[in-house]
């Protein structure tokens, strides 16, 4: 498996965990829809929350929540769209990005609510 590959798999682990202590239901991962995949899929109350996991071993790149581009948002919607429209569900839909960044062996994690807005 390659480095960043195994980075990004802990880095969705850390989210799920963080999600589940902060009180919210995981519903799925890796949610796949037409060309799209919605890392993480959560729950808390009636809300919906569609969550980008970025993780990253530096922020000399810039951080990690400016690495989703417009047309993954588009997509991250339909998908989430369609995952609601599926299943029926009668909630708030909201879209979050949970930043990680490694330093060494720890780890900072970022949760940025409402990341984006869709149109």
């Amino acid at each position: 498996m390659a480095k960043h590959h195994k980075l990004g798999k802990k880095g969705e682990q850390l989210a799920v965990d963080f999600l589940l202590e902060k009180g919210y239901d995981v519903l799925a991962r890796n949610y796949r829809f037409d060309k799209a995949e919605v890392d993480i899929i959560a729950r808390k109350h009636n809300i919906l929350v569609a969550v980008e996991v970025k993780t990253r071993s530096t922020i000399d790149f810039g951080n990690p929540q400016e690495f989703v581009k417009p047309k993954q948002i588009q997509r991250l919607v339909k998908a989430v769209d369609e995952y609601v429209n599926s299943k029926e569900l009668i909630v708030e839909v909201r879209f979050d990005i949970i930043a990680i960044v490694k330093t060494g062996n720890t780890f900072k994690i970022e949760h940025l609510e409402d990341a984006f807005y869709h149109f």
